[in-house]
């Protein structure tokens, strides 16, 4: 059985910098891609980015590009978001994802999904 473990949110002032990580077992996951997303309150989850195991394939949205980086270390199966220059609007709770095949901005077509971790950024 899959799981994802998110670590690394918290409370930042506007402009700061935080890195969420996420701890994945259970399985194999040289065929996965690996998604962030986010929901605030009120609102549908939505897409940040997604990475493929082999690192060869990334995606932002574009809220994020630039600002966001993805990127993952397959010796310790995790997966990581570094947020620099964090806005109020970054606030949500963000999760971490996996699912095989390709890489795709739908929430709904992910198989495996982590517990979330809180992200507020102050203005």
């Amino acid at each position: 059985q899959v799981q994802l473990v998110e670590s690394g949110g918290g409370l930042v002032q506007a402009g700061g910098s935080l890195r969420l990580s996420c701890a994945a077992s259970g399985r194999t996951f040289s065929n996965y891609y690996m998604g962030w997303f986010r929901q605030a309150p009120g609102k549908e989850r939505e897409f940040v980015a997604v990475i493929s195991w082999s690192g060869g394939s990334i995606y932002y949205a574009d809220s994020v590009k630039g600002r966001f980086t993805i990127s993952r270390d397959s010796a310790k199966n995790t997966v990581y978001l570094q947020m620099n220059s964090l806005k109020p609007e970054d606030t949500a709770v963000y999760y971490c994802a996996a699912r095989t095949g390709w890489g795709t901005r739908d929430p709904m077509m992910y198989n495996y999904w982590g517990q979330g971790t809180q992200v507020t950024v102050s203005s």
